[in-house]
């Protein structure tokens, strides 16, 4: 059996502003990551423009989204020395095994993918070839490295999913060991943090009511006034965890207030249960603020400097690019390709 190097690889498209799910479900995480795995993290572009100009904003925008994620990336805690930190259009062997990899999944497999749907709507006949296939380029930006691990939230795992089955058929195809079965990492309190409106829905950068997010670069003020404005229900907070079941609103604030202490449910309802709504809502907006706005902070600081930012791309893109194009070349002779 091929023993393949720890290796973790995930990314954020430059759609939008990132928010506290970003930071919570996925962010927080990869800082961790960086103490025990070797860790690439993208900004993914391609996939960015899978959908229409009108959601990515065209050229310009498409430039200043992905230098702001990719600050917001090092302002949350990415050491560009210690992770490799690049925009995924920057290195062309991860559209280049996209394309073998569409020859080796199978329509069936992308049929079955319930995101495309979502994103697709009753406009399916509209939707781009990139968005049916989005999912093939994501097993592509990830076995392109040999990664094994990829943090994901439960929106993705059924892509992590195609993505295991693609390597599993290649190296069945072929007789070969060569791609890593990737195993998802689901990890912390909050991997799924839901709208501040309606917290049946997951906070979303495409939700059209800017109170239902909390993004990185809202100031102090306006993290707090949202908490404070946050949607909750006519009882009190519970003793105990099973008195949030069938209350969306409180179990997310509950949750969102233990992801940002690092502590359990448990701990955040000993303190306030029994209480009413006002007092976790004043001590979580404190607890937001102390640990959001330095982030801001370090963003308009790195933004002030874009040439640094991109420089950190340009210089992370060299890096991945070490990484990716030998096992580009493995692929090809694994083909036969001459």
């Amino acid at each position: 059996m091929t023993a393949f190097k720890q290796r973790v690889l995930s990314g954020m498209q430059p759609t939008g502003n990132l928010h506290l799910g970003n930071y919570l479900g996925a962010m927080v995480n990869w800082v961790k990551m960086q103490e025990t795995h070797e860790t690439l993290y993208c900004v993914v572009d391609l996939h960015a423009i899978t959908q229409a100009t009108s959601v990515w904003g065209g050229p310009a925008t498409l430039r200043k989204s992905t230098l702001e994620v990719a600050a917001a990336y090092i302002a949350a805690g990415i050491d560009p020395n210690r992770s490799i930190l690049f925009n995924q259009s920057r290195v062309h062997q991860h559209a280049e095994l996209a394309w073998i990899f569409n020859c080796v999944a199978r329509l069936g497999w992308l049929n079955r993918m319930t995101q495309f749907k979502e994103k697709a709507g009753k406009d399916r006949e509209n939707a781009s070839v990139g968005l049916y296939d989005y999912p093939v380029l994501m097993a592509a930006d990830i076995l392109i490295y040999h990664a094994t691990h990829v943090p994901v939230g439960d929106d993705q795992k059924q892509h992590l999913e195609l993505c295991r089955d693609i390597a599993i058929k290649f190296n069945n195809d072929f007789s070969v060991e060569f791609f890593p079965i990737t195993e998802p990492v689901i990890m912390g309190t909050a991997t799924r943090v839901m709208s501040l409106r309606d917290g049946t829905k997951k906070m979303s950068k495409s939700d059209p009511s800017d109170l239902s997010r909390i993004n990185l670069t809202d100031s102090a003020d306006d993290i707090a006034k949202k908490i404070r404005k946050a949607k909750t229900d006519a009882d009190g907070l519970p003793a105990e965890a099973e008195g949030l079941k069938g209350r969306a609103e409180a179990e997310n604030l509950v949750g969102i207030y233990a992801a940002l202490s690092d502590v359990t449910v448990a701990d955040v309802l000993k303190q306030f249960g029994g209480g009413q709504f006002s007092a976790l809502k004043n001590a979580l907006a404190d607890l937001a603020v102390a640990k959001l706005a330095p982030i801001n902070d370090k963003m308009v600081r790195l933004l002030a400097d874009p040439g640094y930012v991109e420089g950190v791309l340009v210089d992370g893109a060299a890096r991945a690019a070490v990484i990716a194009e030998p096992i580009m070349a493995e692929t090809k002779k694994i083909m036969g390709f001459v």
